[in-house]
């Protein structure tokens, strides 16, 4: 019985590539509704509890952003390695 081949790396990479956008825009979005949730929310208690949150909204909006650019510089970066 044959031993199966390995993945190829180029596959691997552009997987992992694809999961830290997935993050990045994940983390982003939960940063955006945190920091949106004050101004939509109707009750006053849900207002106070997400204007207490905004930092947690703030670092997380901040965590996405930088794994976007880190995709972004994946990907110049593999692009410029091609002829």
């Amino acid at each position: 019985m044959p031993t199966p081949t390995p993945a190829p790396r180029k596959a691997a990479i552009a997987k992992a590539d694809k999961e830290v956008l997935f993050k990045g825009v994940t983390c982003a979005l939960i940063g955006l509704v945190i920091l949106l949730a004050p101004y939509v929310a109707r009750s006053t208690s849900v207002r106070e509890l997400m204007g207490q949150a905004a930092l947690v909204g703030w670092f997380a909006l901040a965590l996405g952003v930088a794994f976007v650019v880190q995709f972004a510089l994946r990907r110049a970066k593999a692009g410029r390695g091609q002829p």
